[in-house]
């Protein structure tokens, strides 16, 4: 469903002013502080994007395994080509028969760990560098012929794409308008009378905080035991 025009930079930046005491009713933002307003609406979002699950940004990400190759990129001009992600969430292989495990997400730690990461045979395990430029994830084992006959899957956390025209519909679901336009508030609201300050600041936690906690899955979350440590101990008993 197309979300409405309401929906725009223009908008949000015009209530985010009115809110704040900037502006008048019927008054309207001027070219400058349409295009001030603007990188603070976009220092918000790209601030607001490390925060919480951003569910509608999850997607599924395969990669293309090649024979005796551990590591791939994830950029515009890596070798997986895409807009870098914020992170990967989870990930599973895909054999060629369309059967389905769980990978291993590594540490640094636990990578730097591994006696020997040139070793070949079936993954079962990643690890994430995350870089300025790009993600690097490394498979372990390094695939061998037959792992790459499968596909490795990623569940990513994308990026919102910042908007750079004024008119367009913002990569947000409109339920997320109402705090957008008063963290926007907050944000330049800086030396306006207290009581428009404070009320800038309490709205922007409210309505931020709400969302962020409405945005989880609807399933229950079950946890499991890493398989990866054991546990082990003795009891005495007089």
């Amino acid at each position: 469903m197309t979300a409405p025009a309401v929906n725009t930079p223009y908008q949000i930046i015009d209530d985010a002013m009115h809110d704040a005491g900037l502006l008048q009713e019927g008054e309207h933002p001027n070219s400058e502080q349409l295009t001030s307003n603007m990188r603070r609406l976009n220092d918000l979002i790209n601030l607001w994007q490390t925060k919480g699950l951003k569910l509608w940004l999850q997607s599924d990400q395969s990669i293309t395994l090649v024979a005796s190759t551990a590591t791939y990129t994830l950029a515009p001009a890596g070798s997986v080509a895409m807009v870098k992600p914020l992170r990967v969430l989870q990930g599973y292989y895909l054999d060629s028969s369309n059967n389905r495990r769980p990978l291993n997400q590594l540490s640094a730690d636990e990578y730097l760990r591994l006696g020997k990461v040139t070793n070949t045979g079936a993954i079962n395990s990643y690890y994430v560098r995350k870089l300025a430029t790009q993600l690097s994830v490394s498979f372990w084992l390094t695939p061998d012929a037959t792992a790459a006959t499968g596909t490795a899957h990623l569940f990513l956390q994308a990026q919102v794409t910042n908007p750079i025209s004024l008119t367009e519909t913002m990569d947000f679901p409109l339920e997320w308008r109402i705090a957008l336009r008063w963290g926007l508030a907050d944000e330049i609201c800086t030396g306006q009378p207290q009581t428009i300050m404070d009320r800038c600041r309490q709205r922007a936690e409210m309505y931020r905080t709400a969302l962020e906690d409405w945005d989880v899955e609807d399933a229950s979350t079950m946890f499991t035991p890493d398989a990866r440590t054991q546990w082990s101990g003795t009891s005495s008993f007089r």
